[in-house]
């Protein structure tokens, strides 16, 4: 039995876990995996925000990103010393080889720098980071049926995230980049993305893009979840905000499902609680844009994990890569 730390960082939130790992047999004599979420603690960590107002001073934000981090591995460390490692989802583009992250789309000002190291040597633990919508791939598979060996998972948070398990392995593309699928362009010379491209799928399907997509409709900026609370009322602004949300997430599906060509898909992330306010445009959509090899093949569910997919995951990453 072991002891990890899981962490889910957001653009926004900072979520830590401590998972319990160990080994059992089944019942046919193998040994199989489990990972038990022990304690979990959230904290309001704006560091989208931060690093936007520090643009020209990546260094302050990338500081402020570190010692925050570290103050609350500490303060979970102190309660379970027996932590061995910590296991990071970061938003952003991994290098599976250095562990470098080259850039983060939500998080401005970040480029090239080595979270793994730098937070390794503030809490004298060892770190393993990885991209936060991978890590929620593999929490979410680590709760499915072993019979299942592939698995999409989509992450709608801030941005949108993707995360793929292949034959029972995280999928992480030769340059870390692979299912980055929020920017997959949707709306051809649209609104600018972080990542530097116009119409990416992610300004239309996150909760930033329907806070956009709302007030350039009513001129009011709301969060996405009021937004939802709206929508559900009958305001036809919001309404059409979250319409648009699930066209734009499912005309990507489509796209990725004629490359990939997996069965199970799961939708998750803090934008997910307002799925009934986008399902019936992205069903619509899904089934107007699959080829028809795959209509009624696929199979779209929305996360019962809450936020602990990204947590397990991130610890069990850890846990297997140390």
């Amino acid at each position: 039995m072991t002891l990890m730390i899981g962490i889910d960082v957001g653009g926004t939130n900072l979520r830590l876990g401590v998972v319990q790992y160990k080994v059992q047999c089944n019942e046919t004599g193998g040994q199989v995996e489990r990972a038990e979420l022990l304690d979990e603690i959230r904290y309001q960590a704006d560091f989208s925000s931060f690093c936007k107002a520090h643009q020209n001073d990546p260094e302050q934000a990338w500081h402020k990103i570190l010692t925050t981090i570290a103050a609350a591995v500490n303060f979970v460390r102190a309660k379970y010393p027996a932590v061995a490692a910590v296991g990071i989802g970061f938003p952003g583009f991994i290098d599976p080889h250095t562990q470098k992250i080259s850039l983060s789309p939500n998080l401005p000002g970040l480029s090239n720098v080595d979270l793994s190291t730098d937070l390794s040597a503030l809490i004298a633990l060892p770190v393993i980071t990885e991209n936060d919508a991978l890590a929620a791939a593999y929490g979410e598979f680590a709760t499915i049926p072993q019979s299942v060996n592939n698995l999409l998972y989509l992450g709608l948070g801030t941005g949108v995230g993707g995360g793929l398990i292949l034959n029972r392995q995280p999928f992480q593309g030769q340059h870390g980049v692979a299912m980055e699928v929020g920017h997959i362009i949707t709306v051809p010379a649209g609104r600018l993305c972080g990542c530097g491209n116009h119409g990416c799928m992610e300004q239309y399907a996150s909760a930033s893009g329907v806070s956009l997509s709302y007030q350039e409709a009513s001129g009011e900026h709301c969060s996405a979840a009021e937004i939802a609370a709206r929508a559900k009322s009958g305001d036809q602004h919001a309404m059409a905000a979250y319409s648009l949300a699930g066209e734009s997430l499912a005309q990507a599906l489509a796209h990725i499902l004629k490359v990939i060509d997996v069965t199970d898909i799961v939708v998750g992330g803090g934008m997910s609680a307002g799925w009934q306010c986008m399902q019936q445009a992205f069903e619509q959509r899904l089934d107007q844009d699959l080829i028809p090899a795959l209509r009624g093949k696929v199979n779209v569910r929305i996360s019962d994990m809450d936020d602990e997919a990204g947590i397990i995951g991130a610890a069990m990453l850890a846990h297997s890569k140390l």
